[in-house]
């Protein structure tokens, strides 16, 4: 609850803690709940917005920021700071010019009630408020741009081309299946469970899907599904499924590297072997940072608004209740817990 000191406006401020680095596979434990005051006012001369947190995005790379590494592209949390992620959230208080009281955003957040946000660099203004607000965290935010520029920016997808997703039905992969499919391609998806593959071709229109944990041999279920060969492997999880993929490729193929996370767990990653077949085929295998490619965030939102408000494109979200269970909820993603794109409604305001 907000109250009023003096001229300042404080609140209490609930917050997830990150207690120590991590190693392997984080756990719940190594986060915790902690209360807290804040300011609701932010200074005059700093550029800065105060919000209150909606949505929290849950998102696989948040698992290196846990980690102490010296050489990453973004900067580990600090232990006894809240962890900070993608989010949704209203301004309080703006000192910003191009924000104001009330104004719905999308960017970079803390993990708690509320935020004072002073890198406002990738903090975007919500115009569209037709569609869930949560969305902003998922198909409207960060995961949509990136399955849209791991698909159509660097994969440039031609009709009747052979498509594979990995990790098919999580937060990126459910959107890159139906903008294959939308395109006029043929799209195979993985996944980790029956309920997911059903998920894969009942809901979201894949043509084939497979549970991987079902799979002993990838290279003969990739030949089983692709008997001609993947021109696009939309790539997620790394490892052994991408050793399988390197072994059927068609000529001038394309492979976006959007994640890996079958090895983010790993003391010892797992080795790939068969990266001859890049330069046998003519392969083009790119990696990507989809904040490297926010300036076409406009032209995405032209593409999206109208698949979403006429049913061409669906999204699924597993949404957790309370900041109390987003230790959980992020947690679960190492696992495949989570249905569809894992979300945190702080709810607790």
């Amino acid at each position: 609850m907000a109250e009023a000191i003096g001229a300042i406006e404080e609140a209490s401020n609930m917050k997830v803690i990150l207690k120590n680095y991590v190693s392997g596979s984080p756990q719940e434990t190594d986060m915790h709940l902690t209360a807290g005051t804040i300011k609701l006012k932010a200074s005059t001369d700093s550029n800065a917005v105060v919000v209150k947190n909606l949505f929290l995005s849950c998102d696989p790379y948040m698992i290196f920021k846990m980690m102490k590494l010296d050489r990453h592209y973004s900067d580990s949390y600090t232990p006894g700071s809240p962890i900070t992620g993608y989010g949704v959230a209203k301004v309080l208080d703006s000192a910003h010019p191009d924000f104001k009281n009330d104004d719905l955003v999308w960017g970079i957040t803390g993990w708690e009630e509320y935020s004072l946000i002073t890198e406002t660099n990738h903090l975007f203004k919500i115009q569209h408020t037709d569609v869930p607000l949560s969305y902003y965290a998922g198909i409207l935010g960060m995961p949509g741009m990136t399955a849209y520029i791991g698909f159509y920016e660097l994969c440039s997808p031609k009709k009747g081309e052979y498509i594979f997703v990995s990790a098919a039905s999580g937060a990126v992969g459910q959107l890159v299946g139906q903008f294959a499919k939308l395109q006029g391609c043929y799209v195979v998806g993985s996944a980790g469970s029956n309920e997911k593959v059903d998920l894969l071709k009942n809901k979201f229109g894949f043509d084939e899907a497979f549970n991987y944990k079902e799979e002993p041999d990838f290279n003969a279920t990739l030949k089983r599904f692709f008997p001609e060969g993947i021109d696009i492997y939309f790539d997620n999880v790394g490892g052994k499924i991408l050793d399988a993929v390197l072994l059927n490729l068609r000529v001038h193929a394309r492979i976006a590297v959007c994640g890996m996370i079958s090895q983010y767990n790993l003391e010892q990653p797992e080795g790939v072997h068969n990266l001859r077949s890049i330069v046998m085929k003519q392969v083009r295998m790119q990696g990507y940072l989809v904040f490297e490619y926010y300036h076409l965030y406009p032209k995405y939102l032209e593409m999206i608004l109208p698949m979403i408000r006429e049913g061409k494109v669906v999204y699924v979200e597993d949404i957790a209740d309370g900041l109390e269970n987003a230790p959980a909820a992020l947690v679960g993603l190492f696992s495949g817990r989570n249905i569809g794109k894992q979300v945190v409604a702080v709810n607790c305001l």
